[in-house]
């Protein structure tokens, strides 16, 4: 397999500290693999054999809890570091990572990766940063669930998904990706009828636009101000 040209990873920050031949060697054992829509890279549970940083696409991160309960864990972007369970000491991967769309990841073997952090620390910082900005959104979530009513769940996660891969068009800013109220359900700890009779009185309100899988925030400010409860609403439950 040829190597890997540096240019395609020109804009990734894991990189930035990176001269051009410590980047050439970086990449050496990289490989760049395809995964169709709804591929899963990598499962809950099995042998962390790989990490990788994520070129194109979008991945949705998902968890089953022991009950057997499915959860959205997060979003992956383009230019983020994914998988790499050696940073966390771990053996298996922690969750599951599936294709949102069509995507295009580099691979490395889990094995180079102390290899490459040793030669390279500027690498140990990046995935630092990354797994911090991880566990401070996870943090936000949990008192989120444990602090807030459902519409004010909700309006966070589209606020966030929005900043994170969000586009802006004629009518608001789109979410860059397909998303279902199935998955907006499992990521704000409700269920698909109370995020539908939700998002079905935003869009009457003008807040929102839905589709098949398809969500734009016609009106983020006034999203905004109802997640930090600043507008007043009727409870839906959750």
């Amino acid at each position: 397999m040829p190597p890997v040209d540096r240019s395609v990873v020109a804009d990734v920050a894991l990189f930035a500290g990176l001269g051009p031949a410590e980047l050439d060697e970086v990449l050496r054992e990289a490989r760049s693999v395809r995964y169709p829509k709804d591929s899963a890279v990598f499962h809950q549970g099995a042998e962390a054999d790989s990490f990788f940083v994520l070129l194109h696409g979008h991945l949705r991160v998902e968890k089953t809890t022991p009950q057997g309960q499915q959860i959205v864990v997060r979003y992956v972007s383009p230019g983020e570091i994914f998988g790499v369970a050696q940073a966390l000491a771990l053996k298996h991967y922690p969750a599951t990572a599936v294709a949102a769309v069509e995507s295009i990841a580099l691979c490395w073997p889990s094995a180079a990766w102390p290899r490459l952090t040793s030669k390279f620390p500027s690498l140990v910082a990046s995935a630092l940063q990354t797994v911090g900005s991880r566990l401070q959104d996870t943090q936000a979530r949990v008192i989120e669930m444990s602090s807030e009513q459902v519409e004010q769940r909700v309006a966070h996660a589209l606020l966030r998904l929005a900043k994170q891969a969000g586009r802006r068009i004629e009518t608001g800013v789109e979410i860059d990706f397909p998303i279902s109220r199935q998955d907006v359900a499992e990521m704000t700890g409700t269920t698909l009828h109370t995020v539908s009779r939700i998002l079905s009185a935003w869009e009457q309100q003008g807040l929102v636009e839905g589709g098949r899988q398809r969500i734009v925030l016609r009106d983020p400010h006034k999203l905004f101000a109802l997640a930090e409860g600043r507008i007043p609403f009727a409870r839906s439950g959750g």
